[in-house]
């Protein structure tokens, strides 16, 4: 006898009463993400049937070429975000500012902003590897009823009220905490919704994969060369596994099962590092941190950064607790070299 599987609204429905600003609007504006996620999963899974494939021509606020998919997915969650009229705000890797959104009456009376990252790893998307969306909630800090303003997304990542990814790979995943741990849903594609699959999702205490993009090794800092070494070194329960798929949503995800690190790191190329704070460093080190693991610039944590603007990039260090403090440990030895 199979146990029928809680969907995502009914969950959503459940808990809502835990949620400390218990108004429903939390509830309405994940299960508007919900929706836009349906929608660019279908998208993606069409991917090689028709033209959405490639670069777009464009460029985004970071210089970086823009795909056909990047677009599209951006497009498509906020304009479902706005359309609800549940947010008063929203910021995207994808755009050069943040975006204003009026209700219907023009009076800003919405509680929450969101930023996004709207496809990342959208590179990987030519050749058929797993993509992902990103989603960072917080409430705003100016007044109700004004336009918001940019101090409304440059709050720390302690302030977040929810957070989460979107995974569409060989099966499409929700994955999002509001402070309450760290649950999984699974999209069932043949009647389009989402079912409890991996509720309490948890980090390993340490783990035996360490994912960074070892090309750029040579640009590295010393601390991150040393701990390298160390992942690679053979004794006791090492040497550790590389694995990277270029795709934070995906590495993070194999690390939240199997146990594991991520890291990018700055670099001499990469003086800040790559990852922007805002977009995928504050969202994914609450899930961390919701789910028993750790998430660092190397020498602080990641929720304790203020940001200083919309696009601020940082070093990053995610995933199995034990396995950070090692690369922390690492980074604060040689920190001077």
């Amino acid at each position: 006898m199979s146990i029928k599987k809680q969907t995502l609204g009914e969950f959503i429905i459940e808990n809502q009463t835990a949620f400390k600003y218990s108004s429903g609007e939390l509830s309405k504006l994940i299960n508007a993400i919900r929706l836009a996620a349906k929608v660019v999963n279908h998208e993606v899974n069409k991917a090689g049937l028709v033209d959405i494939l490639g670069a777009s021509g464009d460029t985004n606020i970071q210089g970086e070429s823009q795909q056909k998919l990047d677009v599209l997915a951006n497009e498509r969650f906020i304009q479902t975000l706005a359309n609800r009229e549940i947010v008063c705000g929203i910021a995207s890797e994808e755009e050069d500012d943040f975006i204003r959104i009026n209700s219907a009456d023009n009076n800003h009376q919405n509680k929450y902003v969101v930023l996004i990252d709207p496809l990342d790893g959208s590179s990987n998307i030519d050749v058929n590897v797993s993509v992902g969306t990103i989603f960072s909630i917080y409430r705003r800090v100016t007044p109700i009823g004004t336009p918001v303003t940019l101090e409304d997304f440059l709050q720390p990542g302690r302030r977040q009220v929810a957070a989460g990814y979107i995974i569409y790979g060989t099966s499409t995943m929700l994955v999002y905490t509001t402070g309450f741990g760290v649950n999984g849903f699974t999209l069932n594609p043949a009647i389009g919704t989402f079912y409890l699959s991996h509720p309490d999702m948890t980090f390993p205490e340490t783990g035996k994969i360490y994912s960074v993009n070892e090309g750029n090794y040579i640009h590295f800092p010393e601390g991150v060369k040393q701990y390298i070494k160390y992942c690679q070194k053979e004794e006791g329960d090492r040497p550790y596994t590389s694995r990277y798929i270029g795709s934070l949503v995906s590495d993070f995800h194999r690390n939240m099962i199997k146990g594991g690190i991520y890291m990018y790191p700055k670099s001499s190329a990469n003086e800040n590092g790559k990852l922007r704070l805002l977009y995928e460093c504050n969202p994914m080190a609450f899930l961390a941190e919701q789910a028993g693991g750790k998430a660092s610039n190397g020498f602080e944590p990641i929720l304790d950064i203020q940001p200083e603007e919309l696009h601020q990039r940082v070093p990053f260090f995610c995933g199995s607790r034990k396995m950070v403090e090692k690369a922390e440990a690492f980074m604060q030895e040689y920190s001077s070299k």
